[in-house]
This record gives C-alpha cells, structure tokens and sequence, in this order.
C-alpha cells in the first residue's frame, strides 16, 4: 500500500498535456518586430556602454553587480551612476508601462513616441556639452520603457532589452523540445532574439567608433517609424467594439 502511495501518479499523454506545448510559436510579424527592437537595444546599449566606459543603459544585473561591489568595498561617488542608470530604467519601465495601459488602441504608439523622444534627448544633451553620465541617462530610461512596447506573442519575449533570461528560455525549450512537451523548434526563436542583440550591439560599436554619439540619429528614426506605424494602423483599424 506505501509502495503505491509513493508511487508518482501517471495518466495517459500526460506529456501531451504539459501547458508549455499549448504555447505557439510567435507569428513570423510579432517576431520581425521584436527582433528589430532588440536589435535597436543592443545598438544602443553598445554606444552607451562605450561612453559611460563600461556601464550599461539596458543590462541592469551588470550595473547591479558593479553598484553592489562599490556599496561593499568602499562607498563613495562612484555608486552613483550604476545607481542613477538603475533609477532610470526603473522609472522607464514604469512610465512606459503606464503609457501602454493608458490606452488600448494608441498605447504602444505613445510607447514608442517616448523612445524616440529619449533617444533625441540623448542627442542633444551630447551636443549641448553635458557630460557622459548626463547625456547617457535618457537611454537607461529609454531602455526600461522599451520593454513595455510589445505585448507578449507566444512563448518569445518581444522586444526585450537584455537576452539573459532568453537564454536560459532557449535552452529550457530546447530541453522541453527533446522530451516532446513544446514544439519542436521553438527554442530557435528565443536564440533569434538573443542573436538579434548580438548583431545590434556590434553596430552600434561600429557606428560610434564613425560617429560618436551621432550614431544615436539611426535608432531614433527607427523609433518615429514604429510610432507613426502603430499609430496609424491602429487609426486605421478603428475602435474595437
């Protein structure tokens, strides 16, 4: 009778019923689009990485990390920054989640307005002589914000700014894959987010050892074409009833 009572109960295609494989693969559009956000992160976080002389404007864990070890050894006014860059994404995801909410329809267009307007932002603080942890602020809130844009589509996180946890959700859908409880090449979208951030960073290295802060004119313009795409498809669309 213990025997049977330690025993892990089983039924029939319980493999089949795992609720991870009820999850699709993300339509090839939603994931076009959250690529190139991605991309746009990456590219972004490169340039800001490089003028903040390696602090980050997307990757909080790094900055975490780096805050936590001057907290230990010696406080002093070198927390400040990887403080003032958490500060600001956290108030960008906040601000931009409340702009997604604000509005069902015209949500991610004033989303993505508010990218652009960090990103421009960024840009002219450069040019009106303020220093790196100034003019690099804007993009942490930016960064944050960014995160809001996209509402989830299958099982990909779309849009996202940092790929750690995609990596981990690539390899546990690659394992999930093995076992017959997700589809089958669903761990490859989670790798395409992740290459996507690649790609970005590394041009936007390319483009600020040409440009310097200039290069930030590229994202920017990206981030009006998805306002003004959204906003008038969702225009277009009209109320939902």
């Amino acid at each position: 009778m213990a025997r049977v009572l330690l025993t892990p109960l089983k039924w029939p295609g319980w493999r089949k019923k795992s609720p991870a494989a009820f999850k699709p693969v993300t339509p090839a559009p939603k994931l076009g689009q959250g690529l190139l956000l991605t991309g746009l992160a990456g590219f972004i976080d490169a340039i800001g990485f490089i003028e903040l002389g390696g602090y980050y404007t997307s990757f909080m864990s790094g900055n975490t990390t780096q805050l936590g070890n001057y907290l230990l050894d010696t406080p002093s006014a070198a927390a400040l920054l990887p403080l003032g860059l958490l500060l600001l994404f956290f108030t960008g995801s906040t601000v931009g989640s409340l702009l997604s909410l604000a509005s069902e329809r015209f949500g991610p267009a004033l989303v993505a307005a508010l990218l652009f307007s960090s990103t421009t932002g960024a840009i002219a603080l450069h040019f009106a002589g303020a220093e790196s942890p100034l003019s690099m602020g804007p993009l942490a809130f930016r960064a944050g914000a960014q995160n809001a844009l996209l509402s989830p589509a299958g099982s990909v996180r779309l849009g996202a700014t940092f790929v750690t946890g995609t990596l981990f959700a690539a390899g546990q859908d690659l394992a999930k894959a093995i076992h017959k409880l997700a589809p089958r090449w669903r761990w490859t979208q989670h790798l395409l987010v992740w290459l996507s951030l690649l790609l970005g960073a590394a041009l936007g290295a390319a483009s600020y050892q040409r440009l310097g802060p200039l290069a930030l004119l590229a994202p920017a313009t990206l981030h009006a074409a998805f306002c003004l795409g959204l906003a008038l498809r969702q225009r277009k669309a009209g109320p939902r009833p």
